[in-house]
This record gives C-alpha cells, sequence and structure tokens, in this order.
C-alpha cells in the first residue's frame, strides 16, 4: 500500500490532477445521467417474471355467439398445442379463470358472456426450462394474434403473464372521464388508435361494450287473447326454440337434489342463417301453437320483432363515467410508450379541444384535461396502471432515499461539527450513483432480454450509502488521528489514511460483491444484486481518490496537533 500512498500524496501535491479528478468524477457522473435520455438504460418497476403459467383472455365483439368465440379459442388452442414446454391446458368459455393473482384486478370475476373467454396455459417447471415464460409470451404473441385475430373481425387476443409485483389492470390504462357518454366513447377509441401506433405497446384494447342492432321478440298479449292462447305458452316456445328450458326433474338415490331435464333444440334447428329480421320472422312463423278451440297458430303472428341498438355496460370510478384504454408492453419500460403517446395526443386532440397538462409535478403529472372548443364540455385522460405503481414507487424510494441522506447529514454534523465534513462524506455516497446505472448498462450487454434499472436497484442503492459513508468515515477519522496526535501534515496524513485504509475498504467491497452475486441472476431481484456489485465498486474509487481531494480542499480538516501527543510512525518519503 505504500505505493498507492504515494500515489494519493502525488495527487494532493498537484493542483491539476486534484482538478482532473474532480473533473473527471463530474464528468462521469453527469455522463451516467444521460445513459437515461439516451435510453442506454430503461427504468421499470419490476423486470419480467419467469413463471410456470400464463393465461390468455380472448374477446370477440359483443354480441358474439359462443359458436364464433369458440372458434377463435381453438385457434389458440391449436398453436399451444405445438409447444413442448405447454403441459395442459384449460379453457374457460364464456366466463373468466377462477380469480388468480393477475385477474383480481383485470376484472375476470365480472366475465359473464358469450363473447368471452379465458384460457390457462401451463407450463413445465422454471427450473428445469431454457426459455422464461416472459419470453415465451412475447415469441407466441404475434404468431397467435396474426392468425387467430382474423377469424372474427374486431377480436382481441390479449395473452398476460403473472406480474412481479403488485397486480394492476395492465402495463399502460388511459382513463377517459367526461359526462357525455358518446364522446367518451370517440375519444376512447382515438386513444386507442394512437397507443396501437406507438411503438412498444401491444394488446390494445377498449374496455367497453359494442353498440349492436338487436331484435327484441315482443308477446302481443292482445293478439294472444284472442288467438286462444296464453302469455306462458308463448314464452315457452320462445326459450325452447332459442335457449331451451327445463321441462321437469329426475329424482335419484345418488343425488340429494331433483336433477334438471333439460330440453334444447338441436343447433341446426335452432340456428339462424344470417342476422335479417326476415330471417327472424320466417323462423317465428315456423313454430307454431295450439289454442284452446285445437288450431295451430303460427308465433309471427302473436310475437312483434322490434329492431334496437344494445345496452353498453356504463363504468364509474370515484361516481364520474368513465372508459379504461388498456396497453401492455412488449418488454420496454412503461415511461418512454406512454411519453411518445402522450405527445401525439398532445397534437391530436388540439385540432378540437383545448388541452391543458397537468399542473406540478405528481403521480397524476400525465394527465390531460380536454376542453371542447364549441361546446365547453370537459374531459380528462389519466394514466394509470402499472405506470402510475412504477411512478409511486420510485417517488416513495425516492423520498426514503433523501431522508436518509438527511438524517446521515444531522448526525454527521452532531459528530464532526462541520457541514463541509459532513457534505464530503454524503457526496461521495451519493456518487456511488455511478456505479448503478453503469452497472445496469453493463449488465445490459450480457443479457438477451433488457437488464431494466428497476425498483429493487433502487433499494440497493439506498443500502450503499451506508456502505459509503462508512468509508469516507475511516478515512476522515483516520487523517484527524494522525494530524492531532502523530503531528503529520494534512496531505501527508489524508495519504497515509487512504493508503492504510484501502485494504479493509476493499475486503469489505469484495465481501459485498461476492454476496450479491448470487442475486444478480435472479430475475426479480437482480436489479439489487448488480446495483449492490457495482454501486460498491464505485464507492471504493470514490472513497480512495475523489474523498481525499475534497478532505485536501477543506479547511474543516485543518486539526491542530494536541501537546504531548507526539507518537513514532512510519511514513514513506
Amino acid at each position: 500500500m505504500k505505493k498507492f500512498e504515494i500515489f494519493v500524496y502525488s495527487i494532493l501535491n498537484s493542483k491539476f490532477k486534484k482538478t482532473l479528478v474532480i473533473s473527471l468524477t463530474i464528468l462521469a457522473f453527469f455522463l451516467s445521467l444521460l445513459m437515461f435520455p439516451t435510453k442506454l438504460v430503461l427504468a421499470k418497476m419490476l423486470p419480467g417474471k419467469s413463471d410456470n403459467t400464463f393465461s390468455i383472455y380472448i374477446d370477440t365483439p359483443t354480441g358474439s355467439s359462443i359458436e364464433q368465440t369458440n372458434k377463435v379459442n381453438q385457434c389458440v388452442i391449436d398453436f399451444l398445442k405445438k409447444e413442448k414446454e405447454v403441459m395442459n391446458i384449460e379453457l374457460f368459455q364464456g366466463q373468466g379463470i377462477p380469480l388468480d393473482y393477475a385477474g383480481l384486478v383485470k376484472g375476470a370475476g365480472m366475465k359473464s358472456s358469450e363473447n368471452v373467454s379465458e384460457i390457462s396455459v401451463n407450463l413445465t417447471d422454471k427450473h428445469n426450462r431454457v426459455e422464461a415464460s416472459f419470453l415465451m409470451v412475447k415469441r407466441l404473441r404475434p404468431i397467435i394474434k396474426e392468425t387467430c385475430q382474423l377469424i372474427i373481425p374486431n377480436t382481441v387476443v390479449k395473452l398476460i403473464e403473472q406480474p412481479a409485483g403488485p397486480p394492476t389492470m395492465a402495463s399502460i390504462v388511459v382513463e377517459v372521464y367526461g359526462d357525455n357518454i358518446s364522446v367518451i366513447r370517440k375519444l376512447s377509441v382515438e386513444t386507442a388508435n394512437i397507443l396501437d401506433n406507438t411503438e412498444g405497446l401491444v394488446d390494445i384494447d377498449v374496455m367497453s361494450d359494442d353498440i349492436y342492432s338487436k331484435y327484441e321478440l315482443i308477446p302481443d298479449k292482445e293478439k294472444i287473447a284472442r288467438s286462444g292462447l296464453s302469455v306462458e305458452q308463448v314464452n315457452n316456445i320462445l326459450y325452447l326454440a332459442f335457449e331451451g328450458m327445463v321441462i321437469a326433474h329426475k329424482n335419484s338415490k345418488n343425488s340429494p337434489d331433483q336433477i334438471p331435464i333439460f330440453l334444447v333444440l338441436d343447433d341446426k334447428t335452432k340456428k339462424l342463417h344470417d342476422q335479417q329480421q326476415e330471417t327472424l320472422q320466417n323462423k317465428l312463423s315456423s313454430l307454431n301453437l295450439m289454442n284452446m278451440r285445437g288450431m295451430m297458430v303460427p308465433l309471427s303472428e302473436v310475437v312483434t320483432i322490434k329492431e334496437e341498438p344494445s345496452n353498453p355496460m356504463i363504468m364509474h370510478k370515484n361516481l364520474n363515467r368513465m372508459i379504461n384504454v388498456i396497453a401492455e408492453t412488449d418488454m420496454v419500460s412503461q415511461v418512454y410508450p406512454l411519453l411518445e403517446a402522450r405527445d401525439v395526443m398532445l397534437e391530436y386532440f388540439s385540432k378540437d379541444y383545448i388541452v391543458t397538462k397537468s399542473p406540478g409535478i405528481s403521480t397524476y403529472m400525465f394527465d390531460l384535461y380536454l376542453e371542447d372548443k364549441k361546446t365547453g364540455e370537459k374531459f380528462m385522460l389519466r394514466w394509470d396502471g402499472e405506470m402510475k405503481v412504477t411512478l409511486d414507487t420510485f417517488r416513495d424510494l425516492g423520498g426514503a432515499f433523501i431522508a436518509a441522506l438527511i438524517l446521515i447529514f444531522l448526525l454527521l454534523v452532531i459528530y464532526y461539527k462541520s457541514f463541509a465534513l459532513s457534505g464530503i462524506i454524503l457526496l461521495g455516497s451519493f456518487l456511488s450513483l455511478i456505479g448503478v446505472i453503469v452497472g445496469h448498462w453493463v449488465a445490459n450487454l450480457f443479457t438477451h432480454e433488457t437488464f431494466f434499472l428497476t425498483a429493487t436497484s433502487l433499494i440497493g442503492f439506498i443500502a450503499l450509502i451506508g456502505i459509503s459513508s462508512r468509508n469516507s468515515l475511516l478515512l476522515i477519522d483516520f487523517a484527524k488521528s494522525l494530524m492531532e496526535y502523530h503531528h503529520l501534515p494534512k496531505r501527508r496524513a489524508i495519504a497515509v489514511a487512504a493508503a492504510t485504509r484501502a485494504k479493509p475498504i476493499m475486503l469489505t467491497a469484495v465481501a459485498i460483491i461476492l454476496g450479491s452475486a448470487l442475486l444478480a441472476s435472479d430475475p426479480v431481484f437482480g436489479g439489487l444484486g448488480v446495483a449492490l456489485i457495482s454501486g460498491t465498486v464505485a464507492a471504493v474509487f470514490v472513497s480512495l481518490l475523489f474523498v481525499p481531494v475534497l478532505m485536501d480542499n477543506s479547511k474543516s480538516m485543518d486539526f491542530k496537533p494536541i501537546k504531548g501527543h507526539h507518537d513514532n510512525i512510519s511514513i514513506t518519503k
């Protein structure tokens, strides 16, 4: 370590070298920060999680029959059967999967119609599988969509992974608020089109029912009475002709309850060839009922057909009407597609609306407020989903980081009675961020998928504060001791302290690096491991080179020798 002592001492004795160390450190810090806007390092709440299962949501247009939905189901299942890693497939037709972790907030429990279905896909164990589940989903998504979505026009097929963190409705959710339901439906469709044209976003869907024409069969009570029929007769034959009905019950010793006997016509008989009103009229004409006089009365004589638009479901949140537009990210961060799509929305909606951005910095800072230029009606586009969870998490972790810095600074001020020395220690700790960011960039070069800077990475950075502060404390206290008790000059004391404490600092760093190496390969906590490894390496260089230069420039390090204390110490000339 004597060579290192000479090296540090030569830096402290040269104004040029000190300026060079400070300049290079500041340059490295700003260059590392530039990795975010240049997208060399991408930030995300949590990376993809390799699991043993994933789900597929199928939504055919509202009003589609279960036969139409099943055609899409079979197309998807045929693709899944070709995958060697797929162990079994379970189809839930006309309903959602029994609530799982992801389905809690995705509305799976509310699905109950012929145009929806969900498929649960179970894979081989992730420890024995080469391909991670999220990579398999990324590979299968375009193949399934290009083929199966075309079977029934306007069908939406979504491949849903189990979330690595808190469940959300989707990666990106745009909540469209307004009182005029027809306008917010139009805004939601336009928003979905913008998201669909944004690179990195997939599985775009508008969470609202389509409006379609339907036929209502209304029994004419007056005609029924004149024909010698009853309303109950008419209702029963209508249910029997199109739905089926229970006509009797059977008792069995093997069942505690009565077993219903359900009568239904075969598919060929009850199915209509097209959706024309004339076809339905002919169907009713073929159905006859016998009245009390024994005469056969065609059903079309006593039933009126009325064409009406469907009644879509109206959703509310916080007592306000709204429609959700959702999108998933295809192995990219949510922030960058959001910013790109938001810029397009600002330009697009400015044609017909007065667009106002959300004031101030908050978790709703990306919201857009729209006011119709003609009618004055007001609407709002609010961003939610995993993107908002990411902002909330990074905000909370940032607050925890600032709180930790303030507390450490106050304790150091009390201990040293110097703001300058306390600031030096904190600055050295903060600069370990250089290693955290650069470490993620290096890790991204050696991984097949994108290695994101995640919430766990920030946790590792916060943990580094204490480690980095400890390194600076060792140097300052030892240099102070050499100056006070051994009467060494300031620069010589700082050089001796740096050389002497370099070995324990490096041994501590090696222990942290070896301990964190086990986390680096984990898909969820890999960010924590990389942050601790690369941040520790940066903290060592900052502590042994940058901090000594700041100590030399600080007048707070001018400690006076204590009389009566002058022990011998070996100093390299």
